[in-house]
């Protein structure tokens, strides 16, 4: 394995890692209920993917406060 022979200075490494950044998620809304959701994947409001329902989605009870 080649190691350097000389130390790069921290301008020259972070120039190197200026395209090391995290892009925002690409969200569509689901055309059944209209929440942002993944391209290509099944919604996790409502189960529907592609018109038609594929999962079944639990729904939660909110608890009551005595």
């Amino acid at each position: 394995m080649p190691l350097p022979k000389k130390r790069h200075s921290k301008a020259r490494g972070r120039r190197r890692r200026t395209h090391w950044k995290l892009n925002p998620a690409n969200l569509v809304p689901c055309p059944q209920c209209k929440q942002p959701k993944l391209p290509h994947r099944v919604c996790g409001v409502c189960g529907y993917y592609d018109g038609r329902q594929v999962i079944e989605v639990k729904v939660k009870e909110k608890k009551k406060k005595a």
